[in-house]
């Protein structure tokens, strides 16, 4: 029986580590729990890769080596310990109130990919980028990075996306490599772009803030896919026969009846519409409907460089500290009091008089002993201030404002002329092209606003924003299921409606619950498998190796994030997340790195998870929607030039940082 060449590798690579268990534990002079701890890190790779589901594996190996660390130390106890080692650790994650996030937000993507939003958003997208070459694969990736903002499944952008790109990339002559690396990488940044399940599970393993998280990733998921756009357009200039431009024939937008009788007056839709407002045998009310649409760009742009303006030029913020007084000092007090405010520190005031009674209560309140002898020297001082604190205050002049900065002007002239590019290109076509744009992408853009500007900007938490978001997705569900059903005659649209609602949540919930219930099981596996490798000392013996190395920093990341990259190709990212996040973690601290900064390493390398025989999943989702003549091979060799865009992408955001901590330490200080 002849065996392909995954499960040859998988298997090469399974003997590899079950040699090197073996040679480790030949040369050891005795068997200590520190090697067992070893021993059930590497069984727990073989186990998954062998196929035994993951979270019960990782439960199954985490309470038999538990048992044999409590029956080292007591063995009568050793069964009941480990017992309650289960309960804690299963009750710990089931409180941790992060993972609630993970439900709703699965909630909400399932429900955005039911919602017949990424068919029209493609289309409108692909005939927007016509003119550009690659014009199907740049509008896959950038339909991808889109969808990646409202779902981080990958299973469901990449089979959506194989669905919808793949056959017309290969209706237009497009390489069956580069179609499906476009599909199989562009699908994968759901992972990366908040909101990103990822991020939360590393944030809950890593203890870091999953709103950071999410502000620090956004730029890396954009820059990502900007790289992955980039060689499109460089492979479709070079090799055109690879991705052959758009026919003229497939350009073409239908124009309503409107647009047909305002185009014979102008090729430009801009004065087209203006001249039309002055025709009284057309409908008013429309043709200034479309005039609105068609200044949108003018109307957002203007916004925007209003509200920069007013942050560039808003005045610098002087802190007040007249009212405050230094520690040590008193108010009030004069320049013979022995406590001056702002004066330096002083010895206490000598007590000659040592121990005396406390005076006599009388009945009455009266001033603690001393405090008349200090404000004997200016009996009128307090008189003095409490006239000056009744006269008002002179009037502060109003601040100013700064000028406008060079940069501010930069700006503003790159908007203006984009605004007179714009509409001087803007013919009836492009007009068309952008009200099927904006329909198709501003209810989901509203929606991912909605969700992580809430987030973002410190209005919600994960979880109440995610609450959010797949409430607006029920509701921008329905509204595209009523405005489908409308189009379909002899039907009641609000039957109909309430009719595929029904449906659609009802399946929404049941993926939900799967995946959800997945992630959760994985989390307690993963928790008892870590106390027991803790409990047997693996971390330690972990620790003092990496230590003994000598590494620098940059040798431990590049260490570090090259065993991320080889777990990748046998595992998948939430194997590598729950079960070796925890032993990386603590040695973050001994090289002084942000563990922030090392989970946008991580979610960033973990891109190549998906992308990576033999567990390429990505393949083996697109596989199953693909045609029967774009073969498992094909795939994998579409892919590899984008998992080397991958490792360039970690290479960048490793040499300038502040492409992920800029977000996070603007928004966060």
């Amino acid at each position: 029986m002849k065996i392909r060449k995954e499960l040859w590798f998988g298997f090469s690579l399974m003997a590899l580590i079950l040699v090197t268990i073996a040679v480790i534990g030949l040369r050891a002079e005795s068997i200590t729990n520190g090697h067992l701890g070893l021993l059930m890190l590497a069984l727990i790779v073989v186990a998954i890769m062998l196929g035994f589901p993951t979270a019960f594996t990782l439960m199954g190996m985490g309470v038999f080596f538990g048992w044999i660390a409590y029956r080292s130390v007591n063995p009568e106890l050793a069964v009941r310990q480990v017992l309650d080692l289960m309960v804690q650790r299963a009750f710990s994650v089931m409180s941790n109130d992060v993972l609630i996030a993970i439900p709703l937000f699965v909630f909400m993507g399932y429900l955005v990919e039911r919602a017949n939003l990424i068919e029209k958003l493609f289309k409108s997208l692909h005939l927007s980028l016509a003119r550009v070459p690659g014009a199907l694969a740049v509008a896959t990736i950038v339909t991808c990075a889109i969808f990646a903002t409202a779902t981080g499944i990958v299973g469901a952008v990449v089979t959506l996306m194989g669905l919808l790109a793949l056959p017309a990339m290969l209706r237009g002559g497009y390489s069956v490599q580069l179609a499906a690396g476009a599909i199989t990488a562009g699908g994968c940044l759901g992972i990366l772009i908040p909101p990103s399940v990822l991020l939360i599970v590393y944030g809950a393993t890593a203890g870091v803030s999953v709103v950071k998280l999410y502000a620090g990733a956004f730029f890396p998921g954009i820059m990502l896919a900007g790289l992955y756009v980039a060689y499109v357009i460089i492979v479709a200039k070079w090799k055109p026969h690879l991705a052959p431009a758009l026919p003229a024939s497939e350009r073409i937008v239908a124009l309503p009846p409107l647009s047909q009788a305002l185009s014979s007056r102008s090729r430009n839709a801009l004065v087209g519409l203006l001249g039309g407002l002055r025709v009284s045998s057309l409908p008013r009310r429309s043709v200034g409907v479309q005039l609105l649409i068609s200044l949108l760009p003018a109307i957002a742009i203007v916004l925007l460089l209003a509200f920069m303006y007013g942050g560039a030029t808003a005045p610098p913020v002087v802190e007040d500290t007249s009212g405050l007084v230094q520690a040590g000092g008193a108010i009030g007090s004069n320049e013979s009091s022995p406590a001056q405010a702002g004066s330096s520190l002083q010895e206490p005031p000598q007590d000659t008089g040592g121990l005396q009674e406390p005076p006599k209560d009388d009945g009455e309140l009266k001033e603690p002993p001393g405090s008349q002898a200090a404000v004997a020297p200016a009996p009128e001082a307090p008189v003095a201030a409490q006239a000056s604190a009744a006269e008002p205050s002179p009037a502060q002049p109003p601040a100013q404002r700064v000028a406008a900065p060079t940069w501010y002007w930069v700006v503003f002239g790159l908007g203006m002329l984009s605004l007179a590019l714009t509409y001087w290109l803007m013919s009836w076509q492009r007009l068309e092209i952008f009200k099927m744009l904006l329909a198709s992408f501003f209810p989901l853009a509203l929606l991912i606003i909605g969700v992580l500007g809430s987030i973002v900007f410190g209005l919600a938490t994960p979880t109440e924003a995610a609450a959010v978001g797949a409430a607006g997705a029920v509701v921008l569900t329905a509204l595209y299921r009523f405005y489908a059903a409308k189009q379909v005659k002899g039907a009641n649209p609000f039957t109909r409606t309430a009719c595929e609602l029904g449906g659609i949540v009802k399946e929404s919930s049941f993926l939900t619950a799967k995946t959800s219930a997945m992630v959760c099981w994985l989390f307690v596996g993963s928790s008892i498998f870590s106390a027991s490798f803790a409990l047997l000392g693996g971390q330690d013996i972990i620790e003092r190796w990496v230590l003994s190395l000598g590494l620098t920093t940059l040798q431990f990341m590049l260490l570090s994030q090259f065993i991320i990259f080889i777990l990748g190709w046998p595992l998948e990212w939430t194997e590598i997340i729950v079960i070796f996040m925890p032993i990386f973690i603590p040695l973050l601290a001994k090289f002084n790195v942000d563990p922030l900064f090392f989970g946008l390493l991580v979610a960033l390398n973990l891109q190549t998870a998906f992308l990576s025989p033999p567990v390429a999943m990505a393949a083996f989702y697109l596989k199953g929607v693909s045609p029967p003549h774009v073969t498992l091979n094909q795939i994998f060799a579409g892919m590899m030039p984008f998992m080397g865009i991958q490792v360039l992408a970690l290479f960048i955001l490793y040499s300038f940082p502040e492409i992920g901590l800029w977000l996070p330490g603007l928004l966060y200080k």
